[in-house]
């Protein structure tokens, strides 16, 4: 990654910040995100609860005699397979999560870049130079954004470097590695080029802003066609364990057919197929441009 090093580097893992050693800035790396122990206790929470008690309503009442009073082993049951849902929920979760938070940071990552692309534009239009508009740009997205947005922390590291003598270039293209979005990574190599070559650096700007301005609509476009069917998609998730929940409160007796070999079997069939439905239809509705 050029002129970085690795903040406290632990094996093949990635780490959160990578240390920029001219000006000894810790920059941020918006491909990964590491949950804080609190974090991962609190996820790991929801994860578990909410497991155990899919587990404890699905599997719940094994071990009952034949006068369907319950026993030892029903009660053993009923906390050890809790026990392992909740444990394998609360474990499945966790990257589940993290995954979340790495997309949705890179989400507005894109879109600020977008800002920051118009406003540098928009100021070499004016007649000013590279440094100058980038040093407008951060005065203008100071008043859109708060003061620890990404983008205004990434324009800090710039100009820090600029006026510690480093190239624009090598500062973007390290930007775009952090970055891990394909648009700035691409547009830190065109204007490497430019910039070079003597291109003009106000075009590419320009031109990089509104191909990710229609990337951006066209996404958002998508997400309107698709929303029905992400709610729908929820809710077949969710309506198993209702008609479950509803069948044992209301009919106690049908309820018991549950607890035999053949409902176990049943049931665990129809959890793994609504599991499989979910991933299969969660892969099928992420459509990228």
């Amino acid at each position: 990654m050029g002129f970085l090093t690795k903040k406290k580097e632990k094996k093949e893992i990635e780490p959160q910040y990578y240390n920029i050693p001219v000006i000894n800035v810790q920059a941020y790396n918006y491909k990964v995100y590491h949950m804080s122990k609190l974090e991962k206790v609190l996820t790991f929470l929801v994860g578990f609860v909410a497991g155990a008690f899919v587990g404890y309503l699905f599997y719940g009442g094994l071990g009952k005699d034949q006068y369907g009073n319950a026993t030892m082993v029903t009660y053993v049951c009923n906390v050890v397979i809790s026990g392992l849902v909740g444990l394998i929920a609360g474990k499945m979760i966790l990257p589940i999560r993290n995954k979340q938070i790495v997309e949705n940071q890179k989400k507005k990552l894109r879109m600020q870049f977008r800002d920051m692309l118009e406003a540098v534009s928009t100021s070499l239009g004016a007649g000013n130079n590279v440094m100058n508009s980038f040093q407008s740009s951060l005065h203008d997205l100071s008043v859109q954004y708060d003061p620890d947005a990404y983008i205004l922390q990434e324009l800090r590291i710039i100009l820090n470097g600029l006026e510690n003598n480093m190239q624009i270039e090598d500062l973007l293209e390290n930007f775009g590695e952090r970055s891990g979005i394909d648009d700035i990574k691409s547009f830190a190599n065109v204007f490497r080029i430019c910039y070079r070559k003597g291109g003009n650096i106000r075009d590419t700007m320009r031109s990089t802003y509104d191909i990710i301005s229609d990337k951006m609509n066209i996404n958002e476009q998508i997400d309107t066609v698709v929303a029905g069917s992400k709610m729908d998609q929820n809710i077949m998730i969710v309506l198993p364990i209702v008609l479950i929940g509803v069948i044992k409160m209301m009919s106690p007796d049908f309820a018991a057919n549950f607890a035999t070999v053949t409902g176990v079997l049943s049931t665990t069939f129809a959890i793994l197929i609504f599991v499989g439905a979910y991933f299969v239809g969660k892969s099928i509705l992420n459509i990228k441009v």
